[in-house]
């Protein structure tokens, strides 16, 4: 059964995959980073939904320039905000 922000996210999976199985063989490679952007954006969607799952993804491609960074950067892992 899918969770209310799997429905939400849904779309904009299915246009990563799109991407990752259609588009992104035809073009060089060209990601700075591991993972790769689309499955960095697809990850952090799945684990924070869609705004800040969209939010982290967009400043991950946005920083693949050679003026940013590269190299290893995972999804961060959720944090617990709320005080006991």
């Amino acid at each position: 059964m899918l969770k209310a922000g799997s429905i939400i996210t849904f779309p904009f999976v299915l246009l990563i995959r799109f991407y990752q199985l259609a588009i992104s063989p035809l073009l060089p490679s060209a990601c700075r980073y591991s993972p790769t952007c689309s499955q960095y954006t697809l990850e952090a969607l799945q684990k924070h939904g869609l705004f800040k799952g969209g939010w982290l993804g967009v400043k991950r491609i946005v920083s693949c320039n050679p003026w940013g960074g590269r190299g290893y950067d995972p999804v961060p892992d959720k944090t617990c905000n709320h005080k006991h």
